[in-house]
C-alpha cells in the first residue's frame, strides 16, 4: 500500500527544446521508470515561457533538475547523462536487477 510520502517530486528546467533539454527529460523519465516506478511525478518548466520561475530554485545553468520531495531538496545541473551521478545526486538506491 502505497501513501503520498513515498511520491517523488521532481522538476526540471529547461529553455525550449534544446538537445541538453531533450536529453535530460528523456534520461530523467528513464531513471525513473527504473527506480521510481509509479513513485514519481515530474514537472518540466521552460524557463523561455516562465522566465519567472527560475528565481525561486535560484536556477543559473540549464537543464537543471530539482529534487522537491523528499527533502532535502538536491539539484543537479546538466543532461543528466550519468546514471549513476544522477541516482547519487537524488538519493535513490538502484532498482534491484531481476535477473
Amino acid at each position: 500500500m502505497k501513501n503520498n510520502d513515498d511520491i517523488w517530486e521532481l522538476r526540471l528546467y529547461v529553455a525550449g527544446k534544446t538537445p541538453k533539454s531533450v536529453t535530460a527529460l528523456k534520461n530523467l523519465r528513464q531513471y525513473c521508470e527504473e527506480h521510481l516506478k509509479d513513485k514519481y511525478v515530474i514537472e518540466v518548466v521552460d524557463l523561455l515561457v516562465h522566465p519567472q520561475l527560475a528565481e525561486g530554485d535560484q536556477i543559473l545553468a540549464i537543464p537543471t533538475l530539482v529534487k522537491k520531495v523528499p527533502e532535502p531538496i538536491r539539484k543537479i545541473i546538466g543532461d543528466l547523462s550519468n546514471e549513476e551521478k544522477v541516482l547519487v545526486g537524488l538519493n535513490i538506491r538502484p532498482a534491484k536487477k531481476i535477473e
